[in-house]
């Protein structure tokens, strides 16, 4: 059986695809230019019934462009995520979609459960909220896994950004009153297709083990690449940004891991993550 991987250019899809060939799993992707998204005509074209499952990895993940243009993010995450759950849902074939710890206001105290209410601050977060609602609406066979702070040896992320900076500066100043729970691509790949070998379908919460701030994060990527720079803490007043980000976004992992075991700590994802970093 094959898997359709959706956005197959991005960093999640990578390790999607890098497990898929470890595995010997049949896998075809697709992409822009050739495959858009948000065209119905395309979307229905792409989805076929012979697929295992339907991996969408696509998604706009820019949090302070999504403040000022909403338009464009919703058109990806809540119009194009809708146009494939009702393909899915009318062909009969599972849909994976990733949705985020930002479609809650962070202001909880203890980890968020699947079924709380969306809550987001900002049009990033209203966005994923609204494709979470289009597939419920569609009603078809499904995997929602919400994660976090999702990073790799590749692409654009956290981890290969402090990295480099750590190698130009003295010093770095990150914030630590946002907490949350890190995720490794590669292993959020993994653990989603042990998933899909169990047939399991609804919502969860899919991120690394254990939690901590932003500062926390860089300060263990500055430790473990040995640059000499010295990581400060910040507020998240003195480091502003276009969009406000919530302030405790740890996700409750306990659905997943009574499926799945412990999730593995963030401290050790980043460890194996950090030995095969990409040039930066």
């Amino acid at each position: 059986m094959t898997l359709l991987i959706v956005g197959a250019k991005g960093m999640l899809a990578r390790a999607f695809k890098e497990a898929c060939l470890v595995q010997k799993r049949a896998f075809h992707g697709v992409d822009l230019p050739e495959f858009d998204l948000t065209v119905p005509e395309q979307v229905e074209s792409v989805v076929r019934s012979d697929f295992s499952a339907v991996i969408n990895c696509s998604a706009f993940t820019n949090v302070d462009g999504a403040e000022g243009d909403e338009a464009s993010a919703a058109k990806v995450n809540a119009t194009g995520v809708a146009l494939l759950a009702r393909a899915c849902a009318h062909k009969g074939v599972p849909l994976v979609h990733y949705s985020t710890d930002y479609v809650f206001s962070g202001q909880a105290s203890a980890p968020y459960h699947v079924d709380e209410l969306q809550t987001p601050l900002g049009a990033y977060g209203r966005t994923k909220a609204a494709g979470e609602r289009a597939i419920w609406v569609a009603g078809g066979p499904h995997l929602l896994l919400r994660t976090s702070w999702l990073y790799a040896p590749w692409a654009n992320n956290f981890v290969r950004t402090i990295f480099k900076a750590s190698s130009q500066q003295p010093g770095l100043r990150v914030v630590n009153d946002q907490r949350g729970r890190p995720t490794s691509a590669e292993h959020l790949a993994r653990a989603t297709l042990r998933l899909l070998d169990r047939k399991v379908r609804g919502t969860l919460h899919l991120t690394d083990g254990g939690e901590c701030t932003w500062f926390e994060f860089a300060r263990e990527i500055v430790r473990l690449s040995g640059h000499a720079c010295q990581v400060d803490p910040c507020t998240s007043e003195e480091y502003r940004r276009p969009a406000k980000r919530p302030a405790y976004s740890v996700l409750d992992l306990s659905p997943a891991e009574s499926l799945l075991g412990p999730m593995p700590d963030w401290r050790d994802n980043l460890r194996d993550v950090m030995q095969r970093l990409e040039p930066v």
